[in-house]
Parts: C-alpha cells; structure tokens; sequence
C-alpha cells in the first residue's frame, strides 16, 4: 500500500464521526473530560490532605480549588484537543502524518498545562516521561537520600517520614527532644521504659474498658521489654515490636486507600445491592497495596535494626542496602506507574541538586514544554499506533474522552502506514453523507447514515 503524505477528509470524516459541529464535539468532550477529572482528583486531594495532615483552613479555603483547578487542567488538555485537531485541518486543508496527533496534541498540552499549579507541573512532567529491580534501586538511592543531610525535602521527604517514621531520621534526636522542651534525652533501656513498671497489670477488670486497658498495657510491656540496639531511636518499641507495627500501620493505610479509590464506581450499586459493600471491603486487591506498604516498611526497618547490631553502629549507608531489600515489597503490587514515576522523580531531584551545585545548568519552563512534548507525542501514538501505546494510558484517554476517542475513523489513517486501525478492524464510524467530502475505504460493519 502506498504511503501518502497527506489526505483530503474532513475532521468530522476522521476525528469527531459522532458530531458534524466542531464546536459541539470540543465541547462534548470538554464536558465528559472535566466529568471524568473531577472524580479522579476529588478522592485522590482528599487522601494527599489527610496522609499529609493538613489543618483545617486547608480544607475550608485550598481543597476545593486546587481540586477545580487540576479538574480545569485536564478537561482543557482533552478539549483543546479536539479545537487544535480543527484548526490545523483548516489551516492545512486535510491531514498529514504528524497533524492528527503530535500536531494537535503539543498546543493544547502547552496551554492546558499553564492553567495547573505550577508545583505540580514537575509532578505530571515526570508521570508522562514514565519493576521490581528498577523499584529496588530506586527505592534504595531513595531512602539513601532521605537519610543523608540535606538529601530529600518537600513532599518526597514528608511522604517517606510518614511511611518508615521519623525514627530513621539520623536527627531523630534533636527533633524529638525539641518536641518534648525540656525532658530528659532517652538514650538508655532505662529511660526507655516509662512509668508502666510501677502500675502492675494485675487481674482485668470485668468492664469492657478495664479488659481494653489491661490488653493495652500487657502490649505495651511486651513492646519495651525486648531487644533494642543502643543505636535505635525507637525508644518506645523494641526492634521486633518496631518492625510488626509498621507492617500493621502501612497495611491499614494502603488498604484503607484501595477501598476509598473503589467508592466512587461502586457508590451507586450501593442502594441496589448492598452485597456490593461486603465485596467491596473484602475484595483482594485492596489487600495488595498493603502488603506492598506494609511490607515495605516492615523489611526496611527490620534490615535497618539489623545492620545496626551487626555493625554496631548507625550508618546512613545501611539505607541503601535496607532499601534495595524493601523493594523487593513490589513483587506484592507489580506497578510500573510506580516504578517509572520514582525513578523519574528520583533523577528530577539529582539532576536539581547539580544545579544548587552549580553542575548542572538550569532551562526556565523546562517542566512545561517537556509535559507538552511528552503528552503530545502519547497522544501521536493514540491516533496512529494504539498497538504501541501502554493499555493503561489507552484505557484512561477512553475514561476521559468517554470512549469517544476510539470513534476516529481510523482506516484512513492507514493511508500514512503506522497501520492505525490494526486494532479496530471492520470498524467504519456511522457518517451523514451530506457532510462528507471523500470517498471513504469500504468495508466494516457500520453503515454510513
């Protein structure tokens, strides 16, 4: 089949099939999309907020803006689209290789981009410019950096002190005694173990409370009374107590996050079948997330506790041997959203810490045409060769475009030889005849009209 260089359809005839105006198809599918992202981001800035314990005036004055804003964001990215796929077929008087989606694609992310806060254009750079090996040496240099003075701040320093605690900080010290004004340093087994020694657990109580508190101290005796290296600085727990209650901590919080991301598709079946909660709460893939946090930290501090007295000593390169083995946590939630994000990020923030360093030179609004260039080009690949694009991106510009994009008429795009239909053969998009200019390809099993 011969290659052309351009061909003469309209956009109804090959981009927006299921409305003539282009107008109305813009805002069609600005509407679906700012749908579509509100949902996305309503959960996922609540969890962000609450993970990160954000005051009060955050939730009255912030929350709902920024959730508007990134909402913004994304329906203009998909809606803009649509408006740059009709100007540049006027301008050009049909369609060429690069045209329908790298063309559209690059305007439209450019400015869709703009309309984001600024500091989490870096965070969506690094999403579009995205295991287990690639996770581990990640996660290794990772909290490598997190242990080192000076090494990680911001989010990524506050996210990882949330995950592991401020116990790996090697300044854990000086902060908890900054806390705590003027109270004696725990540095002994002593002073490890508070007051609890002089309360005897005697008998529990026949009340559910006195039952509650008997528990609660037995567990509390269990917790300071074992092993603890004197270079730990978790001085409430001993290593074995410390490492089982960040397993139960992360398991709880990852798997409170698979359950609340569920919600939102299952709130409405809710009323009509209320066995829908129970599958809901008991499903297994809440459980991986979990496992994966859970784990994660659990292997982290115990290979931390364990170098410890191995060495005899507090060393921030144990981070990286204690993180490489916490990677290993991924084998539970096989993400490669995860893994490339982290190692993106991870590069992000080297390559910034050359430039404090005065190695690396500095490109102003880098992170805006790189989201642009990125998007554009994921967009090329949606248009021209779905069969290259990942499934995940693929089912998340249906989610957002509403399955609209999937209508593109796409057998004449085969005409530029990227085999652009090779996944939607005998597809032929239903076209008003009074509105079409060319001659179509025939076959299919969608009648014209």
């Amino acid at each position: 089949m011969a290659v052309l260089s351009k061909i003469p359809h309209s956009c109804y005839e090959v981009g927006h099939t299921w409305n003539t105006s282009c107008v109305q198809s813009a805002l069609e599918v600005t509407r679906g999309a700012l749908e579509v992202s509100f949902k996305i981001y309503a959960p996922l800035y609540l969890i962000a907020a609450i993970l990160r314990r954000k005051k009060k005036d955050y939730y009255k004055k912030r929350l709902l803006s920024e959730i508007l804003l990134s909402t913004t964001f994304l329906g203009a990215n998909g809606g803009l689209y649509i408006v740059f796929f009709c100007i540049l077929r006027k301008l050009y008087g049909g369609f060429n290789s690069w045209s329908a989606g790298f063309g559209a694609a690059l305007p439209a992310s450019y400015i869709a981009i703009l309309i984001e806060r600024k500091s989490r254009r870096g965070l969506l750079t690094i999403y579009m410019t995205n295991l287990v090996l690639l996770f581990c040496i990640t996660a290794s240099l990772y909290m490598l950096l997190f242990r080192c003075k000076d090494g990680l701040n911001g989010f990524a320093f506050s996210a990882l002190k949330f995950i592991v605690g401020k116990e790996e900080i090697p300044n854990h010290a000086a902060v908890l005694s900054s806390e705590q004004g003027s109270h004696t340093p725990v540095e002994s087994p002593a002073t490890a173990i508070p007051a609890i020694e002089s309360e005897p657990l005697g008998r529990p109580g026949s009340s559910g409370t006195g039952l509650l508190a008997y528990i609660r101290r037995l567990l509390e005796s269990i917790c300071k009374h074992g092993p603890r290296h004197r270079c730990c600085k978790h001085y409430h727990d001993n290593c074995v107590s410390y490492c089982v209650k960040g397993f139960v901590r992360m398991f709880s919080v990852g798997y409170l996050i698979q359950c609340c991301l569920k919600v939102p598709s299952t709130f409405r079946q809710m009323f009509s079948r209320p066995s829908r909660l129970l599958s809901l709460l008991y499903n297994k893939d809440n459980f991986q997330l979990g496992a994966f946090l859970g784990s994660f930290v659990s292997i982290y501090k115990g290979t931390s506790c364990l170098l410890r007295w191995l060495r005899d000593v507090d060393d921030e390169l144990h981070a990286l041997i204690a993180g490489f083995l916490a990677g290993t946590s991924m084998f539970f939630y096989k993400s490669t959203s995860i893994s490339m994000y982290l190692f993106s990020k991870l590069v992000e923030t080297i390559y910034f810490k050359g430039i404090e360093a005065g190695r690396f030179p500095y490109f102003p609004h880098a992170d805006t045409v790189l989201y642009a260039i990125s998007t554009a080009i994921c967009f090329q690949a949606a248009v021209m060769e779905v069969q290259n694009l990942r499934p995940s991106y693929w089912k998340f510009l249906l989610r957002l475009t509403q399955g609209r994009f999937a209508l593109m008429n796409r057998q004449v795009l085969d005409s530029f030889g990227t085999q652009a239909s090779k996944h939607f053969e005998g597809f032929v998009p239903k076209l008003d005849p009074r509105y079409t200019t060319t001659l179509l390809p025939l076959g299919g099993d969608a009648a014209l009209g």
